[in-house]
């Protein structure tokens, strides 16, 4: 069975870091939610149950974790496109998109949100 592209969903993850040019958003951090889609060849993983063949989310995870949090941003779409470049790193990679969402960031609204996308071609 050849099988398609796995999907690889981080859902909400909530974090916070300075976003924004404000004087109030310059000086305290901000809640964001980052929720990102990784698209590789799973094949190798899915036939030997071996980790090494797998694409480490959680790895994925822990340097999205820092890059958000131990950085400063201007822009929404600065700090969705560095986590897009993480998301997309790996060279098994063959699309990725990310949003990231600033809640309460305009009166009477849950959030403002901003996703990109980017695709590759898969190096094994």
């Amino acid at each position: 069975m050849i099988l398609n592209e796995a999907t690889i969903r981080i859902k909400n993850l909530r974090l916070r870091t300075y976003i924004g040019f404000n004087d109030d958003e310059i000086q305290n951090k901000q809640d964001v939610v980052v929720n990102a889609v990784i698209k590789y060849d799973a094949q190798r993983a899915a036939e030997s149950d071996e980790v090494e063949n797998a694409l480490n989310y959680k790895t994925v995870t822990k340097a999205i974790i820092r890059l958000v949090e131990n950085n400063r941003f201007y822009l929404l779409e600065k700090l969705t496109s560095d986590i897009l470049a993480l998301a997309a790193d790996h060279p098994w990679v063959s699309w990725a998109e990310v949003e990231v969402d600033k809640p309460h960031a305009l009166r009477f609204s849950d959030s403002v949100s901003l996703s990109i996308s980017c695709s590759k071609e898969p190096q094994f």
